[in-house]
């Protein structure tokens, strides 16, 4: 996940005296790159992910901060370092509680420290970790493509990941990521990051096959979950010009099996967006698990058109509403009570209906692997 703010305040606690004090929920944030700035306009050329550095020149007052703050938050930033002690003696409460509410990390280093210096270390070490990560998003790549070649990937991916344990994959798409330039897709990719909290090197994100994948190694399902799910919310909240889906695998063991677990994700992000579902797990799909995870889509058009051809040609024909009916009828297992208070129609009407259909099929449905078959069929027509 990049060099995060937890990994700068470690190798930076004791060198620059660095601490943090406020923002504490964004520790997971991964930064892209230093940038110093004593007023507000560099920050509208950020891109996302930048960590901000000032001496406070430019934002002696209460309001200056919030307002560094708001607009910091606005442009994605990873977080914000104070140079405190000349220009800003102490950090005003009104701006811890901002950074706190927007989850942007606020660090001071003293006076005494030679900003250069710090800005220089830690540049060095984001390019550095960049390298690594473009290298195991690729060593990651060819464990989906190649499972059976471990050589290709497994001495990329072992000091990183604990090979032999287990895997979860999620998908992330916005219908159209494989469209955009790279310069735009490389911009939403950097906010989503900033969205992944309590996640860092238990996890890795990459762009592959027209999806933002996240890769997460040995971590317990329902903080998997967790994680998942505060995503799709917070991205719902500050993404909503955009419609975000995402689909997540169970769990699988051993990287060999990375493969089916993106193959997992990608039919659970595929029913998500057919459902409209912010966030759809693999292991809540049901039946659906199987039918989402058939390689040949024209095999269950053709199976499902095959059955259900003559309720469809009535509804052509006479709009009878007949495969609504027959989809309520098999899923609530033939309740004139349950189908009445579903399709808002009268009991009578359900049952000059139901023999209508039956006559069309050739069925009287009351066979317990006819129905399933029906079932499958209208499960398939809804994909």
């Amino acid at each position: 996940m990049g060099f995060t703010i937890e990994d700068m305040l470690i190798v930076s606690a004791d060198k620059y005296q660095m601490k943090m004090v406020a923002g504490e929920k964004g520790w997971s944030n991964s930064i892209s790159w230093l940038l110093m700035l004593e007023d507000l306009t560099i920050i509208q050329n950020f891109s996302g992910k930048e960590l901000a550095v000032t001496t406070g020149l430019g934002f002696q007052t209460e309001e200056k901060m919030l307002d560094l703050v708001r607009e910091l938050s606005w442009h994605n930033a990873a977080g914000l370092i104070v140079n405190t002690g000349y220009y800003i003696r102490e950090i005003p409460e009104e701006v811890r509680r901002l950074c706190d509410r927007y989850d942007l990390p606020l660090l001071t280093v003293p006076w005494e420290v030679y900003l250069a210096d710090m800005i220089k270390d830690m540049s060095i070490r984001i390019f550095l970790q960049s390298s690594t990560d473009e290298q195991i998003s690729a060593a990651l790549i060819q464990a989906i493509e190649s499972p059976g070649f471990r050589d290709l990937y497994e001495k990329e991916l072992l000091p990183h990941f604990d090979l032999d344990g287990t895997f979860q994959t999620a998908l992330i798409t916005t219908g159209n990521l494989d469209s955009m330039d790279t310069v735009e897709r490389k911009r939403i990719a950097y906010r989503m990051q900033l969205y992944l909290t309590n996640l860092t090197h238990n996890g890795h994100f990459l762009y592959y096959d027209g999806y933002f994948v996240i890769v997460m190694n040995d971590m317990e399902p329902d903080e998997c979950a967790d994680v998942m799910e505060a995503f799709a919310d917070r991205t719902a909240r500050k993404m909503p010009e955009r419609r975000v889906w995402v689909g997540v695998s169970d769990q699988v063991t051993d990287i060999s099996n990375l493969r089916l677990s993106f193959r997992r994700a990608r039919a659970a992000a595929v029913m998500a967006q057919k459902e409209d579902a912010p966030i759809q797990f693999f292991d809540k799909m049901g039946l659906y698990r199987l039918l989402y995870m058939v390689d040949d889509p024209l095999l269950l058009k053709s199976f499902s058109d095959h059955l259900l051809q003559p309720v469809l040609e009535y509804d052509s024909r006479h709009g009878g509403g007949y495969l609504e009916t027959l989809e309520s009828y098999l899923k609530n297992s033939g309740s004139l009570k349950a189908m009445a208070d579903e399709l808002f129609i009268h009991r009578n009407t359900i049952l000059y209906r139901m023999t209508n259909i039956k006559k069309l099929l050739g069925s009287n449905l009351e066979d317990s692997r006819e129905r399933m078959m029906f079932a499958i069929a209208c499960m398939i027509r809804k994909m």
